[in-house]
This record gives structure tokens, sequence and C-alpha cells, in this order.
């Protein structure tokens, strides 16, 4: 398994978080399962000086890249479009208990 950071940033027009939004039910749906595969490690919301969302960060555990772009081809957010720009890396992440 790989792990991988996720950082993707909301399309800025107009509807932008109205699309968010709706599309928000089923989102938190697919990443509570990915979480009960342990594919979901962290992750939230990124937001503006104003509070505002502008974008989502994770980290995910997949066993390839493949795998990762295939959930990313059903993920609500992009399927939505909400999530215009996505940028992906293979991190290691600091495991405290070793």
């Amino acid at each position: 398994m790989k792990q991988y950071a996720v950082v993707a940033y909301d399309y800025t027009d107009d509807e932008a978080l109205d699309r968010r939004l709706a599309n928000r039910d089923a989102h938190l749906a697919g990443v509570r399962e990915l979480a009960s595969q342990g594919k979901f490690l962290s992750g939230g919301a990124i937001l503006n000086d104003d509070g505002k969302m502008i974008g989502s960060n994770a980290h995910f555990r997949f066993d390839d890249r493949a795998d990762l772009d295939a959930w990313l081809e059903t993920e609500p957010y992009m399927t939505g479009r909400v999530w215009e720009r996505v940028d992906i890396r293979e991190v290691k992440l600091f495991d405290p208990s070793a």
C-alpha cells in the first residue's frame, strides 16, 4: 500500500460553493466508506482567510496510483465539478507508534 497526499482546489466561479454543498453528503459518504476500508487517513476542507471552503486536503492509502485515480473518477467532488485542480503526491506519513 502506498500513501498519498491529495490537495484539491475548488473552481472559483459564482456557483462553486453551491456545487460543493450540493455534493457534500455524497462526498462525505464516500470518505466514510474509504475510512472503513483503511484507505482514508486524514483530511478536511481548505479555508480562505474569511473561513470560506475553497478546497480539500487529505491523506489516503491505496494499493497504487491507478487505484487512487480510479477512485477519483467516481469522487462526487470530481464528477460534480467542485474540484478544478488536484495535486497528488506519494508521501510517507509520520507514524508516532514506530
